[in-house]
């Protein structure tokens, strides 16, 4: 692998931007009562903490990345998944400052689009450094560019779970988070596997589902800002 410094500025470059442009436009959600911005930081980083713990993880459970079975890809989403949620976990979700059913989906997704960030960077380096990242896009190895979506839609599952019972008793919350995870889990691991095993036209039919779930997911943004504590 020839990897030098412009290699990574620009691999960089692709992975970061696109998931500080997504940053911006989930953070907008909020924009009524901001979170702090040390925390959002926190848990950016959180996301890119996670990357190089889940990775040795994945390595371990196949060394064949050319024929890989059902099993595997769920077991990969899963550790992506609960890593993801761990980092967001330590880095927010424990906090004073987690206040409003709305927050838990602003402090996942940022997690969400931190872990994108790097992986995405590490697939562009590989990508410049191998054969070349206009050979590869053109061979339709696109998997970068519903990575971040996905984090995200996988991500504010989790995070739209926990605020259905953010003023819920602690049973309804722990159960309700267990539910959000096997979601989250559940799609993650559908997408990569039909991704991974689908050409052609259908490719497109992937993707633009995707797409249709993140209108959802802003859909579920409007209808957590209209939950309000019984008193």
């Amino acid at each position: 692998m020839n990897l030098d410094l412009q290699t990574i500025t620009y691999a960089a470059f692709g992975g970061i931007v696109p998931a500080l442009f997504w940053l911006w436009f989930w953070l907008r959600q909020d924009k009524k009562r901001p979170e702090p911005r040390g925390l959002i930081f926190l848990s950016f980083v959180a996301g890119m903490i996670a990357v190089p713990l889940v990775i040795p993880l994945q390595r371990l459970i196949t060394t064949d990345f050319v024929n890989i079975s059902f099993i595997t890809v769920l077991l990969w989403a899963t550790f992506e998944e609960i890593f993801k949620y761990t980092g967001s976990y330590f880095a927010a979700l424990k906090r004073r400052a987690m206040d409003e059913p709305i927050d838990p989906m602003i402090y996942l997704i940022t997690t969400a689009l931190g872990f994108a960030a790097l992986e995405n960077t590490l697939f562009l380096i590989n990508s410049i450094s191998g054969s070349g990242f206009l050979e590869n896009i053109i061979t339709g190895n696109m998997r970068f560019i519903g990575a971040t979506l996905l984090h995200t839609l996988s991500s504010g599952v989790i995070g739209f779970s926990m605020a259905l019972t953010f003023y819920k008793s602690r049973y309804a919350k722990r159960l309700s988070l267990i539910i959000g995870i096997i979601l989250a889990i559940a799609l993650h691991t559908f997408f990569n596997f039909f991704i991974m095993n689908t050409s052609g036209n259908s490719i497109f039919w992937i993707f633009a589902s995707v797409w249709a779930l993140v209108v959802v997911l802003i859909l579920f943004f409007e209808k957590v800002k209209r939950i309000k504590k019984f008193k």
